[in-house]
């Protein structure tokens, strides 16, 4: 009788790929975890109960098919695991490393509402991609048969990414226009190496590059190249620029020196520290956290990489200010852990109510304590301030990373008839990504405002086939 090769979560305990001590770990931007050895992979997978019902799949907004390639992974048939795991994914390896799994399909996990300890899907899954690598197994995109339609997609981030590759699969001629000077968007300038480290991203584009897709990079749609060009040239556009524009804070001393965006500090950061770039920024302090006490207002994941980017540039003290408690915080548990473990304080239950200042140059950030009162519209307590409970932080360096909202981008481009919603998002049709003008779609952030990368790259692949399909109807008419 063969051996039962899964269903092992009874005698195997729950293991998490090895962590870098934090000591080490804050001296540098390497990733901190290691990779699984093939023996350890294989018996994490074998924990899988291969449940009838997988809310892991059903959690997971790709629905990946990770019973499946749980057992593959289990049973040594690695290849088919990786197939499984591209079918329904583009960047697996990614998602394995920066996917909030605690929140989606390890937080869903059968084996670990009976007590058991989930199974470490994310680190499975970004180490049969990463093998797969290894392998060679991945190859560029070779469509059975070339297409003469071509798209044209805004934005090289992971949902305009997902949507190039999805397409090119297809043999549509795809364009993909960013403003930077390389692709992945967030993924490149946004998120730090120590989670997300940039040969990863970059193999994907040299990937997508060699299987034909086309990249304008430097390129700003209406400086550069106007929407309507984007339009006149291609058959089809998708829209896929994220949402770069940031939460401002208010009070007096706002305007102070030393107080910045998030999106600048880690953008300064990725630069000089991953890529070797000459960021003026960065090298006079402006953007610099070196010798500073730091000051972090915010509770998302975005918070975390400035914390943690912020210790790792050697600042005297990094501190992270959140209204709520940590129980009610939106970022991943996990960063919060690993940011404590690498020195970061959090002062809970607290919000900023203005800067004091010294010579224009920020002294410090007025905070005002809160306390939870009754919940609001989304379930969740809403903070209150505690009157007379007052004090003031001392501070050099505050960044302010209190979320993300989208540029106005019917007026930055000089587009009539792109409709948005009231808060700004470009209005398209969910599943589709299909705008209030023809052939034109959206994806991602731009349309969902601030969320996830799997949504984003599930935003793309959606799209892609809602385009062939737009692409598929003159040739449909014609034919009738």
């Amino acid at each position: 009788m063969a051996k039962q090769p899964m269903l092992k979560f009874v005698t195997v305990p729950r293991d998490m790929p090895e962590k870098r001590g934090a000591d080490e770990r804050r001296t540098d931007f390497h990733e901190i975890y290691a990779e699984y050895a093939d023996e350890k992979a294989k018996e994490q997978a074998s924990r899988c109960s291969q449940c009838g019902v997988p809310y892991c799949q059903s959690h997971c907004p790709l629905h990946n098919n990770i019973p499946d390639w749980l057992n593959l992974t289990a049973t040594g048939r690695l290849q088919e695991a990786y197939e499984i795991s591209q079918a329904t994914n583009t960047f697996p390896e990614i998602c394995g490393r920066i996917c909030p799994q605690d929140r989606l399909c390890e937080g869903n996990c059968v084996i670990e509402q009976s007590g058991h300890g989930t199974v470490t899907i994310g680190s499975v899954e970004k180490y049969i991609t990463d093998t797969a690598w290894e392998k060679g197994w991945v190859k560029p995109i070779k469509p059975a048969q070339e297409r003469p339609e071509s798209v044209g997609i805004i934005g090289a981030g992971p949902g305009g990414l997902a949507a190039a590759d999805m397409l090119r699969r297809a043999g549509v001629q795809v364009t993909v226009y960013d403003r930077y000077d390389r692709a992945g968007g967030l993924l490149t300038y946004g998120i730090p190496g120590f989670k997300l480290e940039k040969d990863v991203v970059k193999r994907r584009n040299e990937q997508l590059e060699a299987g034909g897709v086309t990249f304008v990079m430097n390129c700003n749609v209406g400086e550069d190249i106007s929407f309507e060009d984007i339009r006149a040239k291609h058959d089809a556009v998708l829209i896929a620029t994220g949402v770069y524009q940031s939460r401002d804070l208010g009070g007096p001393g706002a305007g102070s020196a030393g107080i910045v965006k998030a999106l600048d500090y880690l953008t300064a950061s990725n630069r000089a520290a991953n890529f070797g770039d000459s960021v003026p920024e960065f090298e006079s302090g402006e953007l610099n956290a070196n010798g500073k006490k730091v000051v972090v207002i915010g509770g998302g994941d975005t918070a975390m990489d400035c914390v943690r980017t912020a210790i790792r540039q050697g600042a005297e003290s990094v501190k992270c200010l959140y209204r709520r408690d940590r129980a009610n915080m939106p970022g991943s548990q996990r960063e919060v852990q690993n940011a404590e473990e690498e020195g970061v304080q959090f002062e809970w239950l607290t919000a900023p109510k203005g800067f004091t200042e010294k010579g224009g140059k920020v002294a410090g950030v007025m905070v005002q304590k809160m306390r939870l009162g009754a919940p609001d519209a989304t379930g969740r307590q809403s903070p209150e301030p505690i009157e007379g409970a007052d004090y003031v932080e001392d501070a050099d360096l505050v960044i302010k990373a209190l979320g993300f909202e989208p540029e106005d981008l019917p007026k930055l481009w000089g587009v009539d008839g792109l409709e948005v919603t009231r808060w700004g998002t470009i209005k398209a049709e969910f599943t589709t990504g299909k705008t209030s003008l023809d052939g034109v779609f959206a994806v991602g952030d731009i349309v969902r405002g601030a969320s996830l990368v799997v949504w984003a790259i599930r935003d793309g692949r959606d799209a892609s086939e809602a385009i062939l399909d737009y692409l598929n109807q003159p040739a449909a008419v014609a034919a009738e």
